[in-house]
């Protein structure tokens, strides 16, 4: 701004103007790529013809923007929660119990998405989801709150249950369905939410 509030901006010579507009200009549009970016780091138009996981982006339990690329390599058990349902003291624990024994070991990453979809289940806030997942002392990956049926369903569930569909329907049941993704990013299996995460002994071949 000194350049010109002092009068000294017509005193520069010409190619030293020149130079300081063209670095302006790519200034200005550098930042107006990186805003882009951010407001369209979204998802495929149609979720169901992605060809993995990795085409998504996510929010976390923060309201951070997470590609799922960053997940290449890994085997990922998808996950929807919920604080308030008869299966949430079993499945956070035995959840937490698998990223233990396989989280450093194997590279096991768990996404937990939560959901009020179902009994209204999860009514909190993420503050107060934080809250309760602290003192389960999870260490898994936690994302914002979802919709995984319906019209707003986030395009990852969409994809999920496209690729695995489901008995009597794609439809996501309940609380606590779980979706097996290989080091690919594919989509390999399903297991309803009374399949316990602990009886699902087939995880390890994809290691």
């Amino acid at each position: 701004m000194a350049l010109f509030s002092n009068g000294s901006f017509r005193k520069l010579p010409l190619e030293k103007i020149i130079s300081i507009a063209i670095k302006s200009r790519i200034l200005v549009g550098t930042l107006f790529v990186q805003k882009f970016h951010s407001l369209t780091m979204t998802n495929p138009e149609d979720p169901k013809k992605a060809n993995s996981i990795y085409e998504f982006t996510v929010k976390d339990i923060k309201g951070n923007d997470v590609s799922l690329d960053k997940y290449k390599g890994h085997v990922c058990l998808i996950v929807n929660v919920a604080s308030k349902c008869g299966l949430t003291k079993s499945n956070y624990e035995e959840l937490n119990e698998l990223y233990e024994k396989y989280g450093d070991s194997k590279g096991l990453r768990i996404l937990a998405f939560p959901c009020n979809q179902f009994g209204n289940q999860e009514d909190g806030n993420n503050d107060q989801i934080c809250e309760f997942v602290s003192k389960k002392n999870v260490k898994f990956d936690l994302f914002d709150k979802v919709e995984v049926n319906g019209k707003n369903a986030h395009p990852l569930w969409v994809y999920l249950k496209h690729k695995q569909g489901g008995t009597l329907g794609d439809f996501i049941k309940w609380n606590f369905t779980k979706f097996i993704v290989d080091k690919q990013g594919q989509v390999v299996e399903r297991h309803g939410p009374k399949t316990d995460p602990k009886n699902i002994t087939s995880l390890v071949k994809y290691f």
